[in-house]
């Protein structure tokens, strides 16, 4: 037995049957003929891993002195999910590593085989620009339905060297996406060998870290990332909101106190008070405007003085605000009362996060909060949007809840939080 098989043999023992099928499709004669193998399904089931450490060993040991090709969604999320961990596998199964950060790529070696790894971050249109003319003998492609079209084609193209292949994995989004339609529903006509993934395939995760798991979503998020259905996003963005578990008072006075604000002129503009005790945050009170409904639109001032009025008598941190209200903040800034943070924005991960302070009991919402309860039972998904989105309709307390807990509940616990909340609020 050789070296070479004696290194497969070991490094075969801990993985499922499913994850052996990806390091080793490409030997066996029954897959041998595909020219790219596609994982996708559940998170943590192990797909990423398999993927990678097989890529790397297919690679050296059929090709000498090639460039390949490592793509994520950014640099930062391939070299913390994929090439950290890749690292460290490689090198107990005997593999010399290089890798040369700032110029993302590494050189990886194995008996007498050396090949070089460039590693690109796909997040956008203009990163077509960035792999284009590069030639490569393969391509690993990790999340790969969170990557622009065109990122992918132009990375796919650049796979001229005969013999190349292509490794794709990623979790389920919605039915319409692009590469489903044209990739996992065609990986027959595209000769593909498509292997669909459960945490059951992760020999890993134990019984109870799985339960945990499936207690973590809910909906279609559920479906995607347990069950790594592609389903589209519909019906209640919140299903998880309950009144009886989710509307009360505090037991006791608070410790901090921040106001969250979704900014509108025409459109209705919705101001929270929050509140912390015992671990948990309570929306205290609201001012909700519809100038729509009155016919009167208020000026920032105006907005400034009903944000007066909701912090009277409390001493407030500061103020959580939509990131484009940007003639408020400046209204608010001038008047040198209050602390003022332009929130974070990012819809789909804001929504993930309040969606999980709901399912953790970290929220609460007092009775007298009659507009953010009237839409946490209206704010829907969607179903004929591109992408995953909530109805523009019902949003505008939806929204400051969002602001609040992207910016403050997820980050109040970080070393780092309250020197960036400085600097922004100095803009």
């Amino acid at each position: 037995m050789t070296a070479s098989d004696k290194m497969h043999q070991t490094m075969m023992q801990p993985f499922s049957p499913k994850q052996q099928t990806v390091l080793r499709w490409w030997l066996d004669p029954e897959t041998a003929q595909y020219d790219a193998i596609l994982c996708d399904g559940a998170i943590r089931s192990g797909k990423t891993t398999a993927l990678a450490l097989g890529f790397v060993i297919w690679s050296s040991a059929v090709f000498h002195q090639q460039s390949f090709a490592l793509c994520g969604k950014t640099i930062t999320s391939l070299r913390r999910n994929l090439i950290a961990p890749l690292i460290g596998q490689l090198k107990l199964l005997g593999f010399t590593v290089t890798e040369r950060v700032s110029r993302s790529y590494l050189d990886i070696s194995f008996q007498g085989h050396c090949n070089r790894y460039y590693c690109f971050g796909g997040k956008d249109e203009a990163s077509a620009s960035l792999i284009q003319g590069i030639t490569l003998a393969g391509v690993l492609m990790d999340e790969v339905a969170l990557m622009p079209r065109s990122f992918v084609e132009q990375a796919l193209a650049r796979c001229s060297v005969p013999g190349s292949r292509i490794w794709f994995s990623c979790n389920p989004e919605r039915p319409s996406h692009w590469f489903y339609q044209e990739w996992v529903l065609q990986c027959k006509q595209k000769n593909v060998l498509y292997l669909h993934f459960t945490m059951q395939d992760n020999a890993s995760l134990t019984p109870a870290i799985r339960r945990r798991y499936e207690r973590m979503y809910s909906g279609a998020f559920y479906e995607r990332y347990i069950n790594g259905s592609w389903v589209a996003a519909q019906g209640l963005v919140y299903p998880m909101f309950s009144q009886a578990r989710h509307v009360g008072t505090p037991p006791e006075p608070c410790s901090r106190y921040v106001i969250s604000c979704d900014y509108g002129t025409m459109n209705p503009c919705s101001f929270g008070l929050w509140g912390f005790c015992r671990d948990r945050w309570y929306r205290l009170a609201e001012s909700y405007y519809n100038a729509r409904e009155t016919g009167l639109p208020r000026t920032d001032e105006e907005h400034y003085q009903t944000l007066c009025r909701l912090a009277e008598h409390y001493p407030i941190e500061q103020i959580v605000i939509d990131p484009s209200a940007a003639s408020l903040i400046a209204c608010i800034r001038r008047h040198g009362r209050f602390c003022v943070i332009p929130a974070q924005n990012d819809v789909r991960s804001g929504i993930q996060r309040v969606a999980d302070a709901l399912r953790e009991d970290k929220l609460c919402f007092a009775p007298s909060c009659k507009d953010t309860l009237r839409e946490f039972s209206l704010y829907a998904w969607d179903e004929h949007a591109a992408k995953d989105a909530p109805v523009k309709e019902n949003d505008h307390a939806m929204d400051d809840i969002r602001y609040f807990v992207s910016t403050v509940l997820c980050q109040s616990d970080k070393p780092a939080f309250f020197a960036a909340s400085l600097a922004r609020a100095q803009g």
